[in-house]
């Protein structure tokens, strides 16, 4: 998953406070919501992305049983990492959206 401003800026040094405050709370709201729903080994963040000009961070798990040679990029090396179809997909972003505050 990956959480993003509304207002666009290349990078994290031109966020305002308020909007820096915001997207730490809502990273660890995703955070929360993939350790209750996953229950993966680590959950990672990481502010990356020079193709596109906006400011983002990833939120991403490492799986339980995850081989140590295996990097974060690199998971679909790995023959026995989880495999999912886009209707498990689906499901858990329904379970995911209920760990989130309404509008």
């Amino acid at each position: 998953m990956f959480v993003e401003t509304r207002r666009h800026v290349p990078s994290l040094d031109e966020l305002e406070p308020g909007e820096v405050g915001a997207i730490a709370q809502a990273v660890w709201w995703v955070a929360r919501a993939l350790r209750a729903e996953i229950d993966p080994q680590y959950v990672f963040s990481l502010v990356a992305g020079r193709s596109v000009a906006h400011f983002h961070q990833h939120v991403f798990v490492r799986h339980v049983g995850t081989p140590d040679d295996v990097g974060w990029t690199d998971g679909h090396l790995w023959a026995g990492a989880p495999r999912v179809t886009s209707d498990d997909i689906q499901q858990l972003c329904g379970r995911l959206q209920r760990h989130f505050p309404g509008p």
